[in-house]
């Protein structure tokens, strides 16, 4: 077995040698491309890998989220964001309208030149048009958000009675074996609703939870209930009083014997604002239970759009654009208990009292409403919420941008429901910090998309101090694509309203990478655009491959590394982006699961490809050695047959035999 082994290694280097001499001398061993290939049409379809390797389509190019920091805008800015970007190699801007500034929250500047420019207004519009008009004049795609601030569905024009709702209460101690004449207590709350972070608040000068004066104003009643005092409490010894209590509240009811406890139930707003917008611009979340409060959003936001932007729909301007969700759970909507009897099958009525923490029927009778209540919110967030946006957006011809996580809602439900689904990562301690990233990509694979977008590179204020290079930024975006981001829209990219000579310019405050026009590295970081279109553009061809323990495996590392790695696969051609996202060198054994065909080394930073010679075939497996310099990656590709190889091994073979 040893001497077998022997001439084995022998005919290996023997082959591997004449291969390399003949390939010096040209005799053409080495398969030339194919001289005509296919038109591309989307890369999920039959094109060729090389082609878009070294001409990167337009879908293949990253886009950026352009904050409009509150009325610090102009023209001349708008201009030279867009001519900046596109040099660059982007081709999408999703514009966001914020306060002045986020430091961290929302803020305000004083004595600003432009004041009138108020987000939504007609000022506001005019900047809008013309920034949809230059988009178009350089074939780049402009959308974006779907109010003012990046929170999350609302705006000035969302009255209390179309905002987001939640259940209140107020109770009454009364003793039986009487007739009861009471004035019940409409529920109070707190003032200052369920914003999820301060703003900045206009009318008292300070960043805080603003108090919603709705919140005193504004209440529709639901029911009055009647039960025992204390204790575990039977279903059917809820007693429904509402007909006994006047629209004023006052309350006449003949109280059987024994101690008891009215509630009057009733909802209100929840007071919850968008943000961080411009105060003047900040207005309530709308109600995403209610078909007639979403649709209210939609055909405004819409019906301006078209007001202002008709004629650029589809060329200048694009999309609109909902960002995560952080607006809150809602706990009530007008039509909540029609919605509940109709998906559940029975009526909530006599287990409202749950929410005032009492026991109806048993612990499990509770549980299990509980468990029921939050199946219908998750329900109607997907049938009235995502439905109508994805039917509003697609009539109006508007592509539907989401990243549709962080809400109450099931992820994999409304996911078919999106055009483009963005994720997201984040850049924490210098780190690749996924969040909510795993799931989101998971979901869309289950539902067939192949784009997955990814908001990247968002920093917090520990890591977003303009020491940012691309170097640094480089591992943390292998990782993404490694997860199965294949279009990256930069975090975040700020509207620069001012003289160039103002460096480093404006900021989203304390909030994102700063990938500006005023960066030090833009320029040469011109290279680090052209890296992620050719990453970009093979990690979208093809279709994503399942993974198992022995797809693609790495030994014999040598150097503190981490190599990750993703496989794609067309027809009989494999593709496996390998990175090195550490910041030290080495070097590792590659094993890849595929036998009998030529491997290529293509590097995504250089557009280079080259065949390798230096490979081990055993066990239908293909091996061999790549030196990885601090936060390298290539792209691993298996397209043609290593027919030739074979071949000379065999004559080797045969010659030594004789």
């Amino acid at each position: 077995m040893k001497f077998k082994k022997s001439v084995e290694n022998i005919i290996n280097l023997l082959a591997k040698t004449m291969l390399v001499l003949l390939f010096v001398l040209g005799v053409g061993l080495v398969y030339s491309q194919p001289k005509t290939h296919p038109v591309i049409t989307t890369l999920n379809q039959s094109v060729d890998a090389e082609k878009i390797f070294l001409n990167p389509p337009e879908s293949a190019k990253p886009g950026v989220l352009w904050m409009w920091m509150g009325n610090n805008l102009s023209k001349e800015g708008i201009t030279k964001d867009l001519e900046a970007l596109k040099k660059e190699g982007f081709n999408r801007t999703t514009m966001f309208s914020l306060a002045d500034i986020t430091t961290p929250w929302a803020g305000v500047i004083g004595k600003s030149p432009t004041p009138e420019i108020v987000s939504w207004t007609e000022p506001w519009w005019k900047l809008v048009r013309f920034a949809a008009e230059e988009s178009k004049r350089l074939g780049m795609d402009f959308g974006m958000y779907n109010g003012a601030g990046y929170e999350s569905s609302g705006g000035t024009w969302i009255t209390p009675e179309l905002s987001m709702q939640e259940i209140c209460w107020s109770q009454n101690k009364v003793n039986g074996n009487t007739h009861v004449c009471i004035q019940l207590q409409q529920p109070q709350v707190d003032a200052r609703g369920h914003t999820p972070y301060p703003i900045f608040n206009g009318e008292t000068g300070l960043v805080e939870i603003p108090e919603v004066a709705a919140r005193k104003t504004y209440y529709k009643d639901i029911t009055v209930l009647v039960l025992p005092a204390t204790g575990i409490v039977n279903k059917n010894d809820v007693i429904n009083i509402s007909s006994k209590m006047q629209t004023s509240g006052q309350l006449d009811w003949d109280a059987p014997a024994g101690e008891w406890i009215i509630y009057r139930f009733g909802h209100t707003t929840t007071g919850t604002y968008i943000q961080p917008a411009q105060w003047k611009a900040t207005g309530l979340e709308c109600d995403k239970m209610s078909a007639r409060a979403v649709s209210f959003h939609m055909d405004h936001i819409i019906g301006e759009i078209q007001k202002h932007l008709g004629d650029l729909i589809g060329t200048g301007f694009t999309h609109v654009h909902f960002d995560s969700y952080e607006a809150g759970v809602p706990s009530w909507t007008p039509l909540m208990r029609e919605e509940f009897l109709a998906r559940r099958g029975y009526d909530l009525i006599a287990l409202l009292p749950t929410f005032a923490g009492r026991t109806i029927g048993s612990l499990e009778d509770s549980l299990k409403f509980m468990i029921d209540f939050d199946a219908t919110i998750k329900d109607l967030h997907r049938d009235i919420y995502f439905k109508t946006l994805a039917e509003k957006l697609k009539a109006a011809h508007l592509t539907f941008l989401s990243e549709p996580y962080g809400g109450p809602w099931r992820q994999d439900e409304i996911m078919p429901l999106v055009k483009n689904v963005m994720t997201e990562f984040w850049t924490h301690d210098g780190k690749y910090s996924p969040y909510e990233l795993e799931p989101t990509v998971a979901a869309l694979r289950k539902s067939g998309q192949n784009l997955i977008e990814a908001e990247a590179f968002t920093g917090d204020p520990a890591d977003s101090k303009w020491d940012e290079t691309p170097a640094w930024l480089k591992p943390i975006g292998d990782a993404a694509f490694c997860e199965g981001v294949n279009r990256m829209v930069l975090h975040r990219f700020v509207q620069q309203a001012f003289d160039d000579r103002y460096k480093p310019g404006a900021t989203m405050g304390r909030w994102g990478t700063h990938f500006d026009r005023t960066q030090t590295w833009w320029k040469p970081a011109q290279a680090m655009v052209k890296y992620w279109q050719r990453c970009q553009a093979l990690l979208q061809w093809g279709a994503i491959a399942i993974k198992s323990e022995d797809d693609c495996s790495f030994s014999n590392i040598k150097g503190e590394i981490t190599i990750k790695n993703i496989h794609r696969h067309q027809h009989k051609t494999d593709i496996y982006f390998v990175a090195n996202t550490s910041r030290t060198s080495g070097s590792a054994t590659c094993t890849f699961k595929v036998a009998g065909m030529q491997p290529e080394l293509w590097n995504p930073v250089t557009g280079a490809i080259q065949n390798l010679y230096q490979f081990e075939e055993q066990d239908s497996n293909t091996s061999f050695q790549i030196n990885f310099d601090a936060a390298q990656s290539f792209f691993v590709v298996f397209r043609k047959k290593a027919a030739r190889v074979r071949l000379i091994k065999r004559i080797i073979f045969l010659s030594l035999k004789k």
